[in-house]
C-alpha cells in the first residue's frame, strides 16, 4: 500500500513541498476543530428548517412551462426563509448568478429618483455596470437612480459619521458587501454588519438595507438577516448550493422586498406563482443540505493557504490568525508571474480540465484582464476549488472553494509546487 507521501508524489507534489505543508498543518488542528463545530451547528439549523417545511420526496419532482403549484420550489423557499430567519425567500434557477441576483434585488426595490448608497466602499466589479458607475445598457443610472458610496475606515470598520452625512432624503437603499471582492480590505463580520444595520435603522427606519452575502453563508452561526437586514442576496454556485446546484440565486428577506423581486423576475401580476423548476430541485435541496460542511472544507483550505503563504513572506488577507467571515483568501504576490503560477497550480489540481493552463483574458464585466483557474463540475462555481485575480497591481490571487478538504489541500500544495519549481519561493 502506498504511503500518503507516495500518493502525493504521484500527483506531482515533491517530498519537500509535502513536508512543508504537513509542518504548517500541525499547528491548525484546534482551529479546524472549531470550524467543524460551526459546521455542525449550521448543519442542524438546515435540517431543522427542512423538517419544519415538511420536505418530502415529492419536492424533487420537476415542473415545466409556467410551473404553477410547484411544491418543490415553494417548499425550498420556505426552507431558505426558515434557515436565514426571514419572512420570505426567492430561490430560482431563473436567477443566473450572484450579479443577476443583486441586480434583481436592486432594480426591484429602487425607483426613478431614488438613491442607492454603498457604505462598504466600492462594490464588486460586475456591479459597476449594474449601477452605472461604468455606463452600460440597462443600468440603474439609465432609469434615473443615483448612486453614492462611503469608504470604510483604514482599519476596515464602517465610517459612521460619514454614513450619517451621506444619507439624503432620496436615499432609499443601502448596500453592504460582506466579502472583499477584488479588494484587499478585510471581510466584514456579521457582528459588524449588524451594528451598521442598527445604526442606519435608528437614523431612518424606512431605508432598505441589502447585504451582498456572497461567499459568506454558513461561515458563521448567524447571518446578516439575523440582525435585521431587509434582504440578503447570494448565488447558488457559491456556498449555499453546496457544489450540487447547477445554477441559481436567492434573495431572502422581508415579504415586501422579496415580492417586489419576484414581480421583477417574472412580471407584474405573476410574481412567485410562475417559474418552472426544470428538474433541478433535488440538486438545490441536497446542495443546501451539504452547504455547511462544504463551506467548512473551503474555510480549512483558505486558512491552510494563508498560513503557508504568510510563512513564505507574502501578504495575505485575512492573515494567518484572523477570524474568518467568508471563504475567500487573498494572497498578494506583487508580480504577475506569482499570480499566474498560483492559478496554474490550482488548475492542475482539478478533477476536471486539469491538463489546461489558464490564461488571462478580457472577461466581461471587468476593467482589466483576469486569470481564472476553475476545473469545476459546474462552470464558474466558486464553491468548488478555484482561484482568480485581475492582472494589475498588487497582483493578488483570490482563492476560494473546495468541496472537500483533501481537494483543497491538494490544490494549495500544487500552487506551492508550481511556485517552488519556478524559483519564486524557497524555505
Amino acid at each position: 500500500m502506498s504511503t500518503m507521501n507516495e500518493i502525493y508524489t504521484t500527483l506531482g507534489i515533491s517530498p519537500a513541498v509535502y513536508e512543508y505543508g504537513e509542518k504548517i498543518l500541525a499547528g491548525l488542528k484546534e482551529r479546524f476543530e472549531r470550524i467543524d463545530e460551526t459546521a455542525e451547528y449550521n448543519q442542524l439549523k438546515v435540517i431543522n428548517a427542512m423538517q419544519k417545511a415538511r420536505v418530502s420526496a415529492e419536492c424533487f419532482n420537476t415542473s415545466t412551462g409556467y410551473g404553477y403549484n410547484d411544491i418543490g420550489r415553494d417548499t425550498l423557499e420556505q426552507v431558505y426563509a426558515e434557515t436565514f430567519h426571514t419572512e420570505d425567500a426567492l430561490v430560482r434557477p431563473q436567477i443566473t448568478c450572484g450579479t443577476h441576483a443583486l441586480a434583481l434585488a436592486l432594480s426591484a426595490n429602487l425607483r426613478p429618483g431614488d438613491e442607492m448608497l454603498s457604505i462598504s466602499g466600492k462594490p464588486y466589479d460586475t456591479l459597476e455596470e449594474v449601477i452605472g458607475i461604468r455606463p452600460s445598457c440597462g443600468s440603474l443610472a439609465e432609469y434615473g437612480i443615483t448612486y453614492a458610496q462611503v469608504e470604510l475606515l483604514e482599519d476596515g470598520n464602517f465610517d459612521y459619521e460619514a454614513i450619517k452625512n451621506a444619507i439624503r432624503p432620496q436615499t432609499r437603499l443601502i448596500e453592504i458587501q460582506r466579502s472583499k471582492g477584488y479588494l484587499t480590505r478585510p471581510t466584514l463580520s456579521v457582528t459588524q454588519i449588524g451594528e451598521a444595520i442598527a445604526f442606519v435603522k435608528k437614523l431612518r427606519p424606512d431605508i432598505i438595507v441589502m447585504v451582498d452575502n456572497c461567499y459568506g453563508e454558513f461561515v458563521e452561526r448567524l447571518e446578516p438577516s439575523d440582525f435585521g437586514a431587509d434582504m440578503i442576496v447570494g448565488s447558488l454556485i457559491k456556498n449555499p448550493g453546496g457544489g450540487l446546484a447547477p445554477i441559481g440565486g436567492y434573495i431572502a428577506g422581508t415579504k415586501e422586498c422579496v415580492e417586489r423581486a419576484a414581480y421583477r423576475l417574472t412580471s407584474p401580476g405573476l410574481g412567485k406563482e410562475v417559474g418552472a423548476s426544470l428538474g433541478v430541485m433535488q440538486s438545490f435541496y441536497q446542495g443546501f443540505f451539504l452547504a455547511p460542511t462544504v463551506t467548512a472544507s473551503a474555510l480549512k483550505g483558505a486558512i491552510f493557504a494563508a498560513n503557508i503563504y504568510e510563512s513564505l513572506g507574502f501578504k495575505v488577507i485575512p492573515n494567518a490568525t484572523e477570524e474568518r467571515h467568508d471563504i475567500i483568501q487573498a494572497i498578494e504576490f506583487g508580480f504577475p508571474e506569482g499570480l499566474t503560477s498560483f492559478c496554474e497550480g490550482i488548475q492542475f489540481a482539478a478533477p476536471v480540465d486539469s491538463y489546461v493552463t489558464p490564461e488571462p483574458w478580457a472577461m466581461p464585466g471587468y476593467d482589466s484582464d483576469v486569470i481564472m483557474a476553475a476545473g469545476a463540475f459546474v462552470q464558474g462555481s466558486s464553491i468548488e476549488l478555484s482561484a482568480d485575480g485581475p492582472l494589475k497591481a498588487p497582483y493578488a490571487a483570490y482563492f476560494q472553494g473546495g468541496l472537500t478538504w483533501p481537494h483543497a489541500k491538494l490544490g494549495i500544495l500544487k500552487s506551492l509546487q508550481r511556485l517552488y519549481e519556478k524559483g519564486y519561493v524557497k524555505w
